[in-house]
């Protein structure tokens, strides 16, 4: 009887170690999840035509878009993507496709799923530009 109580410790201790550990693998995915969402590594500006945003994803549905820069007439665009997280700012931007803009994004690296974005560079507003 003894020794069915002293092979019992052991395996106790084990199991709650693993239950320890995994419950700190959760936290530290989700605190670095709210670091990576909430500390911008860059912001600024780019401009171009924004001449395609959607709404995409098999589960997790995001905002994406893709912005052609012009540098010079007579030269293809160099096609800039990004993601917006606001559904509000999602709305105006599929409103203003086709449209020559200037977009306010910024950057956060590190986020750990495509289930937030597709993209490190998250739009936070825009300026149609009247030519």
């Amino acid at each position: 009887m003894a020794d069915d109580f002293d092979s019992r410790r052991p395996r106790r201790w084990l199991r709650r170690l693993l239950i320890w550990a995994l419950v700190l693998l959760i936290v530290l995915g989700g605190a670095w999840t709210w670091f990576a969402l909430n500390w911008s590594y860059s912001e600024g500006e780019r401009a171009g035509i924004l001449q395609k945003f959607s709404r995409k994803g098999w589960i997790c549905k995001t905002y994406e878009g893709e912005l052609a820069l012009y540098i010079v007439g007579g030269v293809a665009p160099q096609i800039w993507h990004f993601s917006t997280r606001d559904p509000k700012l999602a709305e105006e931007l599929t409103k203003n496709v086709g449209r020559d803009m200037r977009l306010q994004y910024s950057e956060h690296r590190g986020v750990p799923t495509n289930c937030f974005a597709e993209t490190p560079y998250f739009a936070s507003g825009f300026t149609v530009i009247q030519r």
